[in-house]
């Protein structure tokens, strides 16, 4: 098992924000900094005008409570290298997404550690 980890940068109005790359169908890789959100309960999120460079596949359409109220996101597979790992995970694309972001499935596997006054923030 692997223990890497990424290290990330702390935004102008203190947002958790990790490079990771968003791996197009033609293996493209394209770095974004993503913003880790917890209040976001999936893998990925992107707005749908970042979606066609990636010409990801199609999965369905979902609709989500956000902060907004409901709103229809389209999932896609998609894939994204964290740390030289691929990862093949549910996209949530949708209007209006302000940021790439990543959500709390990334919990489930890799450990957050934010500590602000030391300026410490991992993803690993």
């Amino acid at each position: 098992m692997r223990h890497d980890m990424i290290s990330g940068k702390f935004g102008d109005e203190d947002e958790l924000f990790f490079e990771i790359d968003l791996i197009a169908a033609d293996e493209l890789e394209i770095p974004v900094d993503a913003l880790f959100d917890t209040g976001f309960s999936w893998w990925l999120a992107i707005n749908n005008q970042d979606l066609e460079a990636l010409d990801w596949i199609y999965v369905e359409q979902q609709t989500m409570l956000t902060a907004q109220g409901n709103a229809e996101f389209d999932i896609y597979l998609g894939k994204v290298q964290i740390d030289g790992q691929n990862f093949d995970i549910p996209v949530h694309v949708g209007e209006g997404v302000p940021e790439v972001l990543l959500g709390r499935q990334w919990l489930k596997h890799r450990r957050l550690v934010v500590d602000m006054s030391s300026g410490l923030l991992t993803l690993g």
